[in-house]
């Protein structure tokens, strides 16, 4: 449609140049060719104008789809290195700069076809007049060319600043606290970080447009020295002077308006251009090796075993790479495990090995007698419900829509003394604007009902009062170890370290103590009659002594 547009157009100007200059008994045949042609200049615009409209929305979303599906699919360690702000960024700014190029895709095609057509109409009132054309257009060409290529240069530079800029915008919410409690620190950051950077977005694409826009001045610059050429100096005494001086006239006066609108939307297209391909590099970063499980139930939990499992990651303490293992662990269900150890001694690295997050480096996972891989990773990773120290909450209850949800949800939200600020109401949350604590606790709350057969909660307690640790430790936990869930708490509170049946050191990303081997070693070496131990005392050796840094 967008073609047949062009094509309308540009017949519409030889009928209007063939007008001037026709007989008056030609004039009334004309007039109604010229209604119908102006007709279908008017319907195959709007109609080009609403499919590509219907294009560009469909485009948008499609290229969200993507790339949030191949996040979902993404290894995690490869998100954690993307980062969040260069995903936020494709899926803002750099998805709209593509769909904005459907919107002005018409705009190009119809005035390139304007062009065409327009050229061609010049070839058939005079030949050696249109070679001059095709050499003026030559000459705008290879100057726009050039131009091209360096104002891709720094539109390219403004794309990946764009990146970094969404992560300090980021940064102007989740530090709101911060900024405002230090002036010299609120200074400075929009100083000489924010102000900075929008000021490189602005800088780069200002010149990267500025130099398209020349070029366009450039190609208009031509075209009127051409047209002049024409009127004054080309077009001699020859047959039929008046039809070829009044057509080229008109002729290049009306291009101007498609060469120009030509000129200005390519850079969108090029712009367009720069933003898929910082899309198609994200994409490329997210990889997966991994299957897809298929169903939603997750599987029964009979043993987890690690056997020599090693990790290696960057250290911000040493500044070197730091290797977690070999660890040889095992996880049982109806056991508490506790999980302790100094900062930075490897504990969370551990959970997200145990849990799926990063596949081991050596060593092997066994599940319920079976080797995780690749292969059947995702399936075990539905095993887990998990509290990390950074978790996200979803307005929603995403994982189920069981009827008892509601009611179920509510009485754990009483039981934690939330039902005064939030309630579950349609599966969803009434509000998440809460304190620290309390959004752990609604966390609690939703891996209570997501039910899955291990708990792991990292540093869970770490932001409550003495009333709610207490109802976490001597009520929740138990009740899990009683409903014949496998249960990992990383935790520093170590009044509590007797309700565990396992008891796991870390230092430097090595164990040193594992109360359960304690156990075996014990019964290995002691005398066959012992005595019984006291009704309520703790499964754990006693005494246990752990370091003024535990």
């Amino acid at each position: 449609m967008t073609v047949v547009h062009g094509a309308c157009s540009v017949f519409l100007v030889a009928q209007i140049s063939s007008a001037l200059t026709a007989a008056e008994s030609e004039r009334g045949q004309m007039a109604l060719i010229f209604g119908v042609t102006a007709l279908g200049v008017m319907l195959t615009y709007v109609v080009a104008a609403i499919l590509f409209e219907r294009l560009g929305q469909r485009a948008h979303a499609e290229l969200r789809g993507l790339v949030a599906r191949r996040v979902l699919a993404a290894d995690y360690r490869h998100l954690e290195s993307i980062g969040a702000a260069r995903i936020q960024s494709a899926l803002a700014e750099h998805c709209s700069r593509v769909a904005e190029f459907f919107e002005s895709f018409p705009v190009i095609l119809m005035n390139a076809v304007i062009v065409a057509g327009c050229l061609i109409y010049m070839a058939l009132l005079s030949w050696q007049v249109f070679l001059l054309a095709v050499v003026v257009v030559g000459l705008g060409s290879v100057g726009y060319h050039f131009a091209h290529l360096r104002a891709i240069r720094h539109l390219s530079v403004a794309a990946e600043e764009q990146d970094r800029l969404f992560a300090y915008f980021r940064s102007l919410t989740d530090g709101a606290k911060e900024l405002r409690l230090n002036r010299e620190k609120q200074t400075a950051f929009y100083d000489d970080v924010l102000a900075k950077s929008i000021e490189t977005v602005r800088r780069e694409r200002t010149f990267g447009m500025s130099v398209f826009v020349a070029s366009g001045g450039w190609a208009q610059f031509l075209l009127y020295a051409f047209i002049g050429l024409v009127l004054f100096a080309l077009v001699g005494n020859v047959p039929d002077r008046a039809l070829i001086m009044t057509g080229y006239a008109l002729v290049f006066v009306y291009m101007v308006g498609p060469l120009e609108a030509l000129l200005l939307n390519i850079p969108r297209a090029n712009l367009a251009q720069v933003s898929a391909a910082r899309i198609d590099e994200i994409i490329r970063e997210m990889s997966s090796s991994e299957t897809r499980a298929e169903g939603s139930s997750p599987p029964a939990l009979h043993s987890i075993s690690l056997k020599g499992v090693m990790h290696r990651y960057y250290h911000e303490q040493s500044d070197d790479l730091f290797t977690l293992g070999p660890i040889d662990l095992e996880f049982r269900p109806g056991e508490i495990t506790f999980l302790v150890g100094g900062n930075g001694s490897g504990k969370t690295t551990l959970a997200k090995l145990l849990v799926g997050l990063y596949p081991p480096e050596e060593g092997k996972i066994v599940f319920n007698g079976t080797t995780v891989d690749d292969m059947n990773r995702d399936h075990y990773r539905q095993l887990f419900s998990t509290i990390f120290s950074d978790f996200h909450l979803f307005d929603r209850l995403l994982e189920t829509s069981s009827a008892r949800l509601n009611s179920e949800g509510n009485r754990l939200l009483e039981k934690l003394h939330l039902h005064n600020k939030v309630k579950v109401q349609n599966g969803a949350f009434t509000t998440l604007a809460l304190s620290q604590g309390q959004r752990k606790r609604l966390a609690l709350v939703v891996a209570y009902l997501e039910d899955r057969p291990f708990f792991m909660f990292d540093e869970w307690a770490a932001d409550q009062d003495p009333l709610f640790k207490e109802v976490f430790y001597r009520e929740i936990l138990p009740e899990l170890r009683a409903m014949g869930k496998a249960v990992l708490v990383i935790s520093h509170d170590d009044r509590y370290f007797h309700l565990a049946d396992q008891l796991v050191r870390m230092e430097s990303g090595c164990l040193t103590f594992n109360s359960r081997e304690r156990v075996k070693d014990s019964t290995a070496s002691a005398p066959r009659k012992e005595s019984k131990p006291a009704k309520d005392s703790p499964t754990v050796p006693a005494p246990i002594v752990f370091n003024s840094a535990v």
